[in-house]
């Protein structure tokens, strides 16, 4: 069995992976996918990097987010993640994950559009992880539309409410926790840097994250807070075969990356394992691409 210290060819990773054309209604599920998405269950090998840390991981159900939660967990840390109540199926999932590691798993079902349940969300985390020391803003709205006429004001409102204004929401609530030595780490995108004209208000949310993280970076660096961003590429998640991207295109995303395929959750980790661990402890206010050498400014 190999893990992510194993040497690889990354042109030929995830083969077994087909991407092929599917659609699931809502917000979709890992269980669902016709192929589902490596997320490190069977590879990621903690080595203690995050041993007592208490963190927080919103969209921690499933892609990129569950990915993340299992290596926190396996790197000694206590979890608590959120989740839509319609995604319970995928939470109960990386919950046991988690748990199977000895560490404490807090799940917490609720939609971060609403101010108030983010507040709430954090309150929860903190009580039952007894702290909180990492805050990760990973849940996200992404839904495609050919031309602007077609976005309507209420997925536009919604999109924003998801990727920003719950990330303003939740790291305001969580910084009277936060001590010196904590991070945050938000979750951007390659939209942010080359957007697709899709993605009109997904790629908008994304370089305005890029923007909070950096401005709030150097606020809180004098703190000892680190706050830093992870920017994806392509990866295959729940999210894309929800209305993420057409149907039809899933087979060929991907193959515009050097690599020449879509990424994995299980490749995202350990950027968000590294970005949290005192291994960073100099790295601050950065953007981490993880996008298949996808160029960026």
């Amino acid at each position: 069995m190999t893990d992510q210290y194993t040497l690889q060819d990354p042109t030929k990773m995830f083969a077994d992976i087909d991407t092929k054309a599917q659609y699931q209604e809502g917000a979709g599920l890992d269980a669902n996918l016709d192929d589902t998405a490596d997320r490190g269950e069977k590879s990621y090998r903690g080595t203690g990097r995050l041993t007592g840390r208490k963190a927080l991981i919103t969209g921690g159900d499933s892609g990129i987010g569950a990915a993340v939660a299992i290596a926190y967990a396996r790197e000694g840390a206590d979890v608590a993640i959120s989740y839509l109540p319609e995604e319970e199926t995928d939470a109960k999932r990386v919950v046991e994950l988690i748990e199977a590691e000895g560490r404490t798993a807090v799940a917490i079902p609720g939609d971060i559009v609403d101010a108030a349940f983010c507040r709430d969300l954090v309150a929860q985390a903190v009580d039952g992880l007894g702290g909180l020391d990492i805050l990760v803003n990973n849940a996200g709205k992404q839904q495609f539309r050919e031309t602007l006429d077609e976005i309507s004001d209420e997925q536009f409102d919604e999109t924003f409410k998801t990727n920003v204004y719950a990330m303003f929401w939740i790291t305001k609530a969580a910084l009277p926790h936060l001590g010196a030595g904590s991070t945050i780490i938000n979750t951007s995108s390659i939209q942010g840097y080359s957007p697709s004209e899709m993605l009109v208000d997904y790629a908008t949310t994304k370089a305005s994250i890029n923007a909070f993280s950096k401005a709030l970076a150097q606020q809180l660096a004098p703190k000892g807070i680190r706050v830093n961003v992870v920017a994806p590429g392509p990866i295959w998640t729940p999210l894309q075969t929800a209305g993420g991207q057409p149907p039809e295109k899933l087979p060929d995303v991907g193959e515009q990356t050097p690599l020449g395929r879509w990424g994995q959750p299980a490749e995202l980790a350990p950027a968000y394992v590294f970005l949290a661990s005192p291994e960073s402890s100099y790295v601050i206010g950065e953007t981490l691409n993880v996008n298949g050498g996808m160029p960026t400014p």
